[in-house]
């Protein structure tokens, strides 16, 4: 890494020719814009009233080839979207694997979890009561979006050149653990200096890509927090969007690509304003910006990916007599789902004992990235950064958003995360006790 420096500075012909020389990656990288068109329902937030009214900000779908020199090649694509589902992301992965060529296991969706973007698919369908027409819009969306993926997973085939890829770490500390702390009490906590409560992951992992110019070509980053500053009704990718859109005004010629962590319990607090959105993600872009002058570390070009699923168990499921019962509460989102299952029951489908949760790895030179579905609580990061591997990154929201994913902590407190959310999301009860381990467990079998 030092001789590659001083090559560079001091003898910059002589280190474009040993770069291009040498063995190594090679990357591409590209945007599609995903806004709708259309003022349709936006996803997120139970108690909005009314479709979208406009655009603050373009959504966006971002692919990052990453071609090694052994191994297979990997393909992640960065999403302005809450989620989507399991069926979605296969129809997706399998459009892109056929076209390119690839496995399964080389294809990553990644989901920012704005919840300024729009209904896809089945995700959270459970928390709308839509009218035939904005039905009509969700599905004809849902149908275009995979075409607009492939043609930024096209377009960053088309640009693949040599490259460096480096592997950072670097911190920002807007995250805050929701369930821990009153969201009226943290201003007035951080102003009197005093501590916030309950765990939080701070890190911001950081993936970039230069070529042999020595420009910065890709820059693919990940925080641990929800994307809820804003909750109107315009399309905004919220403080990950401004983030990717900081870094790319900051590094000209560069691609800017989001992935959440284990942020399902965090939240950027104080909230609420565009100006916040903007704040978080000028700070979050500065902290990446600020570790790209580091020397970072130089990862060999060598790759290895795993995709499995995992039939994660559900508690006790509910029996018809009881769904019946729910059916007829007032509260509309548990009547709702109640009667969503009774109709699955009397077409003949038995609620589901399980479900076929996606747990994909990469290794990418010497640093390991954990991938994960699903609304992950952080206790799953701390707990594989200490008994796994204390340099570990881990993503969250990525191939199937079908639930939140609690702890075992989590699921004993109960709460949002740890049972009523699963209402919303339409699954007919609360996680078994098990998962939390099942999960750690297969982690463990693929980073071997």
């Amino acid at each position: 890494m030092f001789r590659f420096y001083l090559a560079l500075t001091v003898l910059p012909f002589l280190a474009v020719a040993s770069f291009a020389a040498e063995p190594g990656w090679k990357a591409g990288f590209a945007t599609e814009p995903i806004t709708p068109k259309a003022k349709q329902w936006m996803s997120g937030y139970a108690s909005r009233t009314a479709p979208a009214e406009g655009t603050a900000t373009e959504l966006y779908a971002k692919a990052a080839l990453l071609e090694p020199a052994s191994g297979p090649m990997l393909v992640l694509v960065s999403l302005d979207l809450v989620g989507i589902d399991r069926i979605m992301g296969e129809s997706i992965a399998k459009l892109i694997c056929e076209k390119h060529k690839l496995k399964r296991e080389s294809v990553c969706l990644a989901c920012s979890h704005t919840h300024c973007g729009p209904v896809v698919g089945s995700t959270l369908r459970s928390m709308y009561f839509l009218e035939p027409d904005q039905a009509k819009l969700v599905e004809d969306y849902t149908k275009a979006l995979p075409g607009l993926i492939l043609k930024a997973v096209n377009a960053a085939f088309e640009k693949r050149e040599a490259v460096e890829l480096l592997a950072m770490n670097t911190t920002c500390g807007f995250a805050v653990n929701r369930r821990e702390n009153k969201e009226a009490d943290v201003p007035m906590l951080r102003e009197k200096g005093q501590a916030l409560k309950g765990p939080v992951d701070h890190g911001v992992p950081v993936l970039a890509a230069r070529n042999s110019k020595g420009k910065w070509v890709g820059i693919l980053f990940g925080y641990a927090c929800h994307a809820t500053t804003l909750a109107y009704n315009q399309w905004n990718g919220d403080w990950p969007g401004y983030a990717m859109a900081a870094l790319e005004a900051a590094h000209p010629g560069a691609t800017a690509l989001f992935f959440a962590g284990c942020g399902a319990d965090q939240n950027p607090i104080p909230r609420r304003s565009e100006e916040l959105a903007k704040k978080y993600g000028k700070e979050l872009a500065t902290a990446v910006s600020a570790s790209l002058k580091d020397a970072g570390t130089a990862l060999k070009s060598e790759t290895h990916a795993i995709f499995r699923t995992i039939n994660l168990p559900l508690h006790d499921l509910p029996t018809r007599e009881h769904l019946i019962v729910d059916s007829m509460k007032k509260e509309k989102y548990i009547a709702a789902r109640a009667k969503m299952l009774l109709a699955r029951i009397a077409n003949n489908e038995p609620l589901p004992e399980t479900y076929p949760y996606p747990v994909q790895s990469w290794q990418i030179g010497g640093q390991k990235l954990v991938i994960l579905g699903g609304e992950v609580v952080v206790d799953y990061a701390l707990r594989l950064k200490k008994d796994v591997d204390a340099k570990l990154w881990i993503m969250g929201y990525a191939n199937d958003v079908m639930a939140y994913i609690p702890s075992q902590r989590v699921l004993k407190e109960g709460g949002y995360e740890g049972a009523t959310s699963m209402i919303y999301y339409g699954m007919p009860s609360v996680w078994s006790s098990r998962i939390e381990e099942m999960i750690v467990q297969e982690v463990r079998k693929q980073l071997k």
